[in-house]
């Protein structure tokens, strides 16, 4: 027995051994974004405005991947709990398919819309045409996009991150030297600029589904594939996602939205705004991760019957969190232009980046609580509350004072701590309807 376990709870240890993979997990896909980026732009500005664009729609093409996601890892968390691996296993075989027909009518849209959705944002001629080559060839496999998404989800909820963390490293480097290939035309390939970043992509992810298959077909693995489709618990799924989808959807909406007040503000404070954002989206790691392990500790507690563990589950992931996060920030607060000066040289933007630092540093614990307990309650399916929660404190506390504060002439730190009040508001909401336990008792 090592000192670590002689000091840590057997609990405790459980929620490190699913968060601390989910993190780095979180990390490397935010890597492969900036290694994207990078070298799509080396093509062209249009292809890298044409690609970052992308994102938001894939922003989108997640409220409806939520639908069969959320109610999944409730209900998957729930049988493994229960000692049920193979119902368990029916449910994901199941989802698969789902995920598949799913990924059909998204594709067909994306494939012959694609044009049409660049200029409805507003895009420029040049940006139009790439963006049109880019996501007519990631429709085509958004299929692979659907599936690899249910998997990693399905085996995170069952308490396997392990895993996936591996496929995810190897998916990334293959993707890197795909792009490196493709898009600048190596080894006898064509230059294919912004179509062989798209190709890339696409393969990646199909090694990903390759990789999670052939782990699923191992009798060792958390989760197998049966073919049995129960619709008894598709529906049940349903009942889970609709609320968390709807939640996704309108919380996208609203962060639009607080984006383009922001945007009101000037090209400066829309770049340091940004800048913070990819910096703190780095902060976000451990909260991410200690999410996905309250989400599954709970559902596997409640599935054994043992709602004082879930609960229990839910307060150790969240106290771990605060320590993570609220170190993260006094980073943040103590070295913010340090941390800008790697993005922009401007000083505009590093003065507004830097202020934004200092106040989401503050804030890095009430958001470990809302990252933590909000991932807890989808955890045990109540997912009509974090509705309710993230719905009215988006719009009530940030989106529409925001929008007060902008006409009424006040300057961008005034909507950044609004920001944070918000934040905290929401932080505390999450930590009351947690200490009720009213949500223990949440049927799927």
């Amino acid at each position: 027995m090592t000192i670590f376990s002689k000091i840590i709870s057997r609990d405790t240890r459980r929620v490190f051994t699913i968060a601390i993979p989910a993190a780095l997990k979180h990390l490397v896909d935010i890597l492969q974004i900036l290694i994207d980026m990078l070298m799509v732009g080396m093509v062209s500005v249009a292809a890298l405005a044409a690609v970052g664009m992308s994102m938001q729609f894939m922003m989108i093409i997640n409220v409806l991947m939520t639908l069969y996601v959320v109610g999944g890892n409730a209900l998957i968390s729930r049988f493994i709990g229960e000692g049920r691996k193979k119902r368990a296993s029916a449910l994901l075989y199941a989802l698969a398919i789902l995920a598949a027909i799913l990924s059909l009518f998204v594709s067909f849209g994306g494939y012959f819309g694609s044009e049409y959705i660049y200029s409805l944002m507003g895009a420029e001629a040049d940006v139009i045409h790439e963006g049109s080559l880019y996501f007519k060839i990631i429709s085509l496999g958004l299929v692979v996009i659907f599936i690899d998404t249910l998997l990693y989800n399905a085996l995170s909820a069952a308490g396997d991150t392990k895993n996936s963390l591996y496929i995810k490293l190897v998916s990334t480097a293959i993707n890197a030297f795909l792009n490196y290939i493709l898009i600048f035309g190596h080894f006898g390939f064509p230059a294919m600029g912004i179509e062989g970043a798209a190709y890339a992509t696409v393969f990646a992810y199909c090694f990903n589904v390759l990789a999670y298959y052939i782990l699923i077909k191992k009798p060792y693995s958390k989760l197998n594939f049966i073919p049995i489709i129960r619709v008894k618990d598709l529906i049940r799924v349903w009942h889970i996602g609709w609320s968390a989808a709807l939640d996704r959807g309108i919380s996208s909406i609203s962060f639009l939205l607080f984006v383009a007040i922001i945007a009101a503000y000037g090209t400066e404070a829309l770049a340091g705004y940004q800048v913070g954002l990819r910096i703190e989206g780095i902060a976000f790691m451990p909260g991410f991760g200690f999410a996905i392990a309250a989400t599954a500790l709970v559902g596997q507690s409640l599935g054994a019957k043992n709602r004082e563990r879930a609960y229990n589950m839910g307060i150790i992931s969240g106290r771990v969190a605060y320590i993570f996060m609220g170190s993260v920030g006094l980073f943040l607060i103590l070295f913010p232009e340090f941390l800008v000066g790697f993005f922009t040289e401007d000083k505009e933007t590093i003065a507004v980046a830097s202020y934004y630092l200092i106040l989401v540093g503050l804030a890095q614990i009430p958001l470990a609580i809302v990252f933590v307990y909000s991932g807890a309650l989808r955890g045990a399916g109540a997912t009509k509350i974090t509705l309710k929660i993230n719905v009215l404190s988006l719009w009530f506390f940030r989106v529409i004072p925001s929008y007060i504060a902008y006409k009424m002439g006040y300057g961008i730190i005034v909507i950044f701590i609004i920001m944070n009040i918000e934040t905290l508001i929401k932080g505390l909401l999450y930590a009351y309807v947690y200490k009720k336990r009213n949500w223990l008792e949440t049927k799927v």
